[in-house]
């Protein structure tokens, strides 16, 4: 095709952080009630608790999205960016207050949106705490709203979403074609100890390990048996869980009367090539990219900054520079992303009112 030729690359940046006023003052009301053992307290003492520069820089950038965000975009030809509510969301919330934010920032997201459709999507906050309620937001937040998926930040309240409560979730994300991105947050309670000694919660490690965890957990538990066409979207090149599909394929099997992992249908790398896809988000790093692309193939993949807790250049020139073929470029950089969340083409009509997000791309 003629977009194989060597650039210029359209440029869809799926990872991307936002917040309103009203979640910033709710996450800094919590913090400072909030027990020490409480997941997130060394991630959000980063955001609200130091005055450096550079943190105000991302506070800064975190609530704006129509000034200097575009301005940033149009310095470094980024042309979309794929917005959702940044970590921990409404999470650590009570129920009511979680799923009233929820609504308020989806619908602050669509108008954002419908102001410039050709430089925003967005994935739809929602309350896991309150499944019901949160299923019902994933349904108006698609069907209504039209954004383009889901994002969940890892676990809520300790608990993960192998726990069949949370599943009138993923039931709703099947049903309307809406990607789930698991987005990292600090380690849960019974996991978090052993990190904290040197700082280990956040980016550092605890993030990767603790979101990695959680996508094994969800492989292993049967949740992709029960929803086959369920798309699960993970940050920093699969939070490591690439690297390790041989070893978790060899070892599933092995069992003793200490475990309890149910039998599959499949293994559990044909789910993670089925059910699963993965973005470049903060791992600017070319030997992790060609593993990647090798272990679970370019069609899998998609870019992203992770703005703005990651600078825009480093990450546009990242894949620029990318020692991969122009083909896989453009899967990367962009048609991944209009197929996986009903991004309109460059050149065409918005396609999510008839195909939806997770939905085969027009022609």
């Amino acid at each position: 095709m003629d977009e194989a030729a060597a650039g210029p690359y359209r440029r869809i940046a799926t990872e991307e952080a936002f917040s309103v006023p009203e979640v910033f003052a709710a996450l800094q009301e919590w913090a400072g009630t909030a027990g020490p053992d409480e997941p997130d307290q060394d991630f959000l003492s980063f955001l609200f608790g130091q005055d450096l520069p550079g943190l105000r820089r991302v506070r800064r950038q975190l609530l704006d999205l129509e000034d200097e965000r575009l301005a940033v975009m149009d310095d470094y030809g980024v042309d979309v960016h794929l917005l959702s509510l940044t970590a921990p969301g409404v999470q650590t919330l009570p129920d009511d207050r979680a799923i009233a934010l929820a609504a308020l920032v989806n619908d602050r997201l669509a108008a954002v949106i419908g102001r410039h459709p050709d430089r925003f999507a967005g994935l739809a906050a929602i309350a896991p705490q309150a499944p019901a309620a949160a299923a019902a937001e994933v349904r108006r937040a698609i069907g209504e709203l039209k954004l383009n998926g889901v994002v969940i930040n890892s676990h809520t309240r300790n608990e993960y979403l192998d726990d069949e409560k949370f599943w009138p979730i993923f039931e709703a994300a099947q049903d309307v074609g809406a990607p789930v991105y698991i987005h990292p947050r600090s380690p849960s309670a019974q996991m978090a100890q052993p990190y904290k000694r040197f700082g280990l919660e956040t980016g550092i490690y605890g993030f990767q390990a603790e979101t990695g965890l959680h996508g094994i957990r969800l492989i292993c538990s049967g949740v992709f048996d029960r929803f086959p066409r369920l798309q699960i979207v993970l940050g920093h090149l699969g939070e490591g869980i690439p690297f390790w599909l041989w070893r978790v394929d060899y070892m599933h099997p092995v069992r003793s009367s200490h475990n309890a992992r149910p039998k599959l249908e499949l293994t559990p790398s044909e789910y993670f090539q089925r059910n699963f896809k993965i973005t470049t988000s903060g791992m600017n790093w070319h030997p992790a990219l060609r593993f990647c692309i090798e272990a679970v193939s370019a069609d899998n993949i998609m870019w992203a900054i992770d703005y703005p807790y990651q600078l825009t250049e480093g990450a546009v020139r990242f894949m620029d520079d990318a020692p991969i073929s122009d083909a896989d470029k453009h899967k990367i950089f962009h048609r991944n992303a209009e197929r996986v969340f009903g991004i309109a083409p460059a050149a065409g009509p918005a396609r999510l009112g008839a195909a939806g997000p997770g939905q085969p791309a027009a022609g």
